[in-house]
């Protein structure tokens, strides 16, 4: 990358790589270089030092914490950060409540919330995705009738990742049954300690816990938990949803990941020498290793568009989306298959908690990564809604 850059972004390049290296402890790294599973401790030190440092929130506003940069600057700091294996600061706090509160939220609910949510003092969670409100997010039915100084919430929200350790929950509400779906929309914050908030958890195929459904039975909010406007909670969203696609394509992580499977391929015996001597095995990584390449390239052209000063929406980030999605699915599947018939054998494991001494150091992980990637195709907008928009936006078809 550095050579698409010029001298003054490759200083701050440097600057964000010495920093990540030498500021975030090795372990917590060496997690997220291995695939290992984070705790809610590990997450919470990485951001806190983040904070400290101004780096946690660099596309907030300057007087919440936000950094003056420019969208390259902004680029090479969530990239240096993925390259570095540093643990991402919570998205659900800094890429989605956090930019909806800065620019649609009163100034009381700034000053309460925003140093909190930069710094994870609160653990923000997301309502919503529904049972039957999924990629049709208006259709949602969880409602909040106002009674005097509050709101009176039912309903039920799913897939609400880590949910298991949210404080505070951001929920889409229906607030008025007589308008068009995407009309009668709140944006309101609740306490999830609040009573009548039930959190189920979701067991996944790997074994884990990672989402939850999250109910709402006569749960009273305070009025003054409404971000903007009643009934404008759609356009919140609609904004929310903006943020959360970016970066969403995950180059660094990628990079990172593809590394790890040339490491295992490197010490994999084979007939020929070992899986690197394979060629089967080098033209399929050779694909990967291009099309991630030319994915970076589309990434920076779009980059370039918005230095210039252009705020439209680029419909060209779809396709970061969309192959982005891809090639983290495949770089994954090419992780298990370099482990073989040993990745096989980790599902009963991990599900029976026996022993994993028998898999290479560092790939022991690689099989949940495997299923849990299953679902970047989905969120952040589905590939089929990408391919739509490319179709129309970007080939006129």
């Amino acid at each position: 990358m550095d050579t698409l850059l010029n001298a003054e972004e490759r200083d701050f390049a440097q600057q964000m790589r010495q920093f990540y290296r030498t500021e975030i402890p090795e372990e917590l790294r060496l997690k997220v270089a291995t695939g290992q599973e984070l705790t809610k401790e590990d997450m919470v030190t990485s951001q806190r030092i983040l904070n400290q440092h101004g780096y946690a929130v660099p596309n907030w506003p300057v007087e919440w914490g936000g950094q003056d940069w420019t969208p390259v600057q902004r680029h090479i700091w969530l990239e240096e950060m993925q390259l570095a294996c540093v643990p991402q600061p919570l998205a659900f706090n800094v890429s989605m409540v956090g930019p909806v509160i800065a620019t649609f939220g009163s100034q009381e609910i700034k000053e309460r919330f925003l140093p909190a949510t930069a710094n994870i003092d609160i653990w923000w969670s997301q309502g919503f995705s529904e049972p039957n409100a999924g990629s049709d997010l208006a259709s949602l039915k969880t409602t909040a009738v106002r009674k005097g100084d509050k709101y009176i919430v039912n309903g039920q929200k799913t897939w609400t990742t880590l949910g298991q350790y949210g404080d505070w929950i951001f929920n889409l509400v229906r607030t008025d049954p007589d308008v068009k779906k995407q009309a009668g929309i709140s944006f309101l914050l609740i306490d999830m300690k609040t009573p009548g908030v039930t959190v189920r958890p979701i067991q996944l195929i790997d074994g884990g816990h990672e989402v939850n459904e999250v109910f709402f039975d006569n749960v009273e909010v305070p009025v003054e938990n409404l971000v903007g406007e009643e009934n404008k909670g759609w356009t919140y969203a609609k904004f929310l949803l903006g943020n959360e696609r970016t970066g969403i394509a995950r180059i660094g992580g990628s990079k990172v990941n593809l590394a790890r499977a040339k490491a295992y391929a490197a010490v994999t015996k084979t007939a020929r020498g070992t899986l690197l001597d394979d060629p089967l095995f080098s033209a399929r990584l050779t694909k990967i290793e291009a099309e991630l390449t030319a994915l970076e390239m589309t990434q920076l052209r779009i980059l370039s568009t918005q230095a210039a000063g252009s705020d439209k929406p680029d419909p060209r980030s779809s396709v970061l989306k969309l192959k982005g999605s891809q090639l983290q699915e495949d770089i994954s599947e090419l992780l298990v298959d370099v482990l073989g018939p040993q990745g096989l054998d980790f599902v009963s494991d991990r599900v029976q908690g026996q022993g994993l001494s028998d898999l290479p150091n560092g790939a022991v992980d690689a099989l949940p990564a495997y299923f849990n990637t299953r679902k970047v195709t989905i969120y952040g907008g589905s590939s089929e809604v990408q391919r739509g928009i490319i179709s129309k936006a970007l080939l006129g078809l």
